[in-house]
């Protein structure tokens, strides 16, 4: 279907109209010259027939070349027919913990030990990779918490932006109340029955001006799920770089939300966490409608400059060729 975004541009279709009814300027009269060669030089002009036609020609092409103008300022455009674009899935909130102690080596891949936070950022960034149709947002926090990215559809960019994720980035300390509260600042606005929070981390609280609980009973008011991830190789032992996993309070805030916690002390087990998870089921959301748009003000102006030239090039030409026509020579 074809449109205007600015159809009151077609007023300006009277201008020439209005032009026309300004009276010319009055000509002034020289005295005449008396030519012998009047008659032969009124066959050179040409028949008045014809130049009549050229001038109505001329002032058609002309108006049309106006009309192809205005109808560009118009801005038209193709509208198509409306494309449904159902959402299901639900949002998705990652909150992956970057304190100092994620670069304990203490994760068993093999014959190969690696650090907790290169763990964390494989499994992660596959597990973003499989949420289609779900819409995923990053929260990296250390001493404060940090929206990496906002709930999006662009899977890729979320994945691209775990991968990329770096120690110290949000600091050395651990603030789990501060990302509880900063997920829930996200997903509130999100229907109620989609909102999902996933957070990580192998420490305690140490550094939150919010209180985990109270972010716990905050989260639950607004249907925020939580599920909490406990990761560490001797879970519930001292660390010298960062403390015990403080199992307790990341299963209070899982069952305060009606969510679950897990603990990992491998790869293994922290890809077997992302799979249950994963298996959460889609949750229809409304659909967004889509009509497809093709600007066609381009293809006016170009009919225009077309008209334009073909006026220019025609209303001099066809007179000269009338003209040599009936020169006859003596």
């Amino acid at each position: 279907m074809l449109e205007f975004l600015w159809p009151w541009a077609f007023v300006l279709l009277i201008i020439p109209f209005l032009v026309r009814l300004v009276p010319p300027a009055p000509e002034s009269l020289g005295a005449a010259i008396r030519a012998p060669f009047t008659a032969r030089w009124q066959r050179l002009k040409g028949d008045s027939r014809v130049s009549a036609n050229v001038s109505t020609l001329r002032v058609v092409g002309l108006f049309l070349a106006w009309a192809l103008i205005v109808a560009a300022i118009a801005r038209p455009q193709w509208v198509g027919e409306p494309i449904e674009l159902p959402n299901t899935g639900r949002d998705l909130m990652l909150s992956l913990d970057l304190s100092g102690s994620m670069q304990i080596r203490d994760m068993q891949v093999g014959n190969r030990t690696i650090s907790r936070v290169e763990a964390v950022k494989a499994i992660a960034s596959d597990f973003t990779e499989r949420r289609v149709g779900d819409r995923v947002g990053l929260i990296l926090f250390g001493s404060k918490a940090y929206v990496q990215a906002p709930l999006t559809f662009d899977i890729t960019t979320v994945t691209q932006f775990i991968r990329e994720a770096q120690l110290g980035f949000a600091g050395e300390d651990t603030a789990i109340g501060d990302s509880l509260g900063l997920a829930i600042k996200r997903l509130r606005d999100r229907p109620a029955l989609s909102r999902v929070l996933i957070l990580l981390t192998d420490g305690q609280d140490t550094a939150s001006s919010v209180d985990p609980m109270e972010a716990a009973a905050l989260a639950a008011q607004q249907n925020v799920k939580v599920y909490t991830i406990g990761i560490s190789r001797n879970l519930g032992t001292n660390s010298a770089r960062g403390g015990e996993v403080d199992e307790a309070l990341l299963r209070a805030i899982a069952e305060a939300t009606g969510g679950e916690y897990f603990r990992a002390r491998d790869p293994r087990e922290l890809q077997a966490i992302y799979g249950i998870i994963d298996q959460l089921e889609p949750v229809e959301q409304d659909a967004s409608t889509f009509r497809p748009q093709r600007a066609l003000g381009y293809w006016a102006m170009l009919g225009a400059l077309c008209v334009g030239a073909i006026v220019l090039l025609t209303g001099g030409l066809i007179p000269s060729l009338v003209s040599f026509s009936r020169v006859t020579p003596r």
